[in-house]
């Protein structure tokens, strides 16, 4: 059954028909369109909903199918095909759980889609910090005890947003604990599964917040599995909440006019989970381990792995992770992110019928270190970051921030002031200011420190003239 892909072969039998367009889209089945012809074949797919290939947000036929083999791939209760990304999940969750002025409880390391959707609902944050990972050197995931005392002192939050796996792969098992710790206060807890839409094909693999009870989870189908940018999953299982809440809310926050190209390679990137088997887990495992070895090869490159076999992080001596990405491109390689220390790999699920290049890949990272090597390094001094408070609030709601105005000062002098807009170092697009939060110290020196590495931020700063927004006194 779970061979069957019933909105793939909906497109290919409507493809067939040769039919005559005089409906939307405008490129009419690619005939207009300008775009090379390797792309405008693709459009000969690029459909709308007629006759024989279902409603998305009414489906009865094909996406109805398809849905339900998600949901059974993943054991859900219910499970949707999601063609605004993973933030349209994380909107709707949000906006399914608390109302204006109610209070959430959200890990402060949480993606900068999280702090929107709680904006827009007008909702409390009440944060959560982060545990130091040493390994990664990066901010990874809360413990039970601080969940347990936000829990204390907010009784009355209405739901527990987490995320997990980190971007850099640490996943941890005192998920269930949180899960079983907030369901015996009855809380929902929903999670942002960004980077583990993958975990559900082999043991080997860390397991999905499904599996240790979550609520409600969505997946980034296009991050690790085989599907076009944009698409992704949210898994329903909850006693707490109501699923036509969700559905209504996706309903609303979605595009009435789907892309059908990207929800057959929803279709096609279940249909992948679902046929992963362990003669593919092995020959992905075998791959990567071979891959790991010969780069270790490399006089000064450091391999780290972590919990997610899906990635690697790859250090080179004292240079930092900006310096590796840029030597890394010269040879055109491309990494997901680079950060003052290091840089981040995602491997390629393979299939025991794939092979991806690694010998040449290894050959190019050989010539791009030794490139590297007449550079000075540019390594930030190896300190952990101070986390001041485990559990902490807006100083400035969202509806008294709307009312105030906003004035651009030089960061230097933005120590006690409240944040007016968010500063977000993209990716891996967590952000480093909140709007409505006081700016610290070590907010500061944070910042000065990815300036000083030239990372890219988004958005409402003027970094490239030290300056940031802040509420005006």
């Amino acid at each position: 059954m779970q061979e069957k892909r019933p909105l793939v072969e909906a497109l290919e039998k409507f493809h067939k028909q040769k039919s005559i367009s005089f409906h939307v889209p405008g490129h009419k089945n690619g005939l207009l369109s300008g775009l090379p012809n390797v792309m405008k074949e693709t459009m000969r797919y690029d459909l709308t909903e007629l006759s024989g290939l279902d409603d998305y947000h009414h489906p009865e036929e094909a996406i109805k199918e398809a849905e339900q083999l998600l949901s059974d791939t993943y054991e859900t209760q219910k499970s949707f095909f999601l063609v605004n990304g993973t933030t349209v999940g994380n909107l709707a969750m949000i906006y399914a759980t608390c109302k204006f002025g109610e209070q959430i409880i959200v890990q402060r390391n949480a993606h900068k889609s999280i702090f929107n959707a709680i904006e827009l609902v007008g909702a409390e944050p009440i944060f959560v910090a982060p545990e130091w990972d040493e390994l990664t050197k990066t901010a990874s995931y809360v413990s039970p005890d601080v969940i347990n005392k936000a829990i204390q002192q907010y009784p009355m939050a209405k739901a527990v947003v987490l995320t997990y796996p980190s971007y850099y792969g640490v996943a941890s098992s005192n998920l269930k604990d949180i899960i079983d710790l907030c369901h015996v206060n009855n809380i929902p807890v929903l999670v942002d599964e960004a980077h583990g839409a993958h975990f559900h094909v082999n043991k080997g693999f860390p397991k999905s917040a499904l599996m240790y009870g979550a609520d409600v989870v969505v997946q980034s189908a296009h991050k690790t599995l085989p599907a076009l940018t944009m698409g992704s999953f949210l898994h329903f299982n909850s006693r707490l909440i109501e699923v036509s809440t969700i559905n209504k809310y996706l309903r609303m926050l979605q595009s009435s006019s789907p892309s059908y190209l990207l929800l057959a390679s929803l279709d096609d990137a279940r249909s992948y989970v679902a046929r992963y088997n362990e003669i593919d887990y092995k020959h992905f495992i075998d791959r990567r381990k071979l891959f790991i070895h010969t780069l270790e090869t490399i006089y000064l490159l450091e391999v780290v792995q972590v919990d997610d076999p899906l990635k690697l992080l790859i250090r080179v001596g004292a240079y930092a992770g900006f310096q590796v990405q840029k030597a890394f491109e010269a040879q055109n390689i491309y990494v997901e992110l680079a950060d003052t220390h290091q840089v981040l790999f995602i491997l390629p699920l393979l299939k025991g019928e794939h092979e991806y290049p690694f010998a040449d890949i290894r050959k190019r990272i050989k010539q791009a270190v030794d490139e590297l090597r007449k550079e000075l390094p540019n390594s930030p001094a190896d300190i952990e970051p101070v986390i001041q408070h485990s559990i902490s609030t807006l100083h400035m709601s969202v509806g008294v921030l709307s009312e105030m105005q906003g004035e651009w000062i030089p960061y230097t002098r933005a120590i006690g002031r409240i944040a007016k807009g968010m500063v977000i170092p993209y990716p891996p697009g967590i952000p480093l200011l909140i709007a409505g939060e006081k700016i610290t110290v070590a907010m500061l020196t944070e910042l000065e420190e990815w300036l000083e590495k030239g990372a890219v931020f988004q958005g409402e700063h003027r970094l490239s003239e030290k300056l940031i927004y802040v509420v005006e006194e």
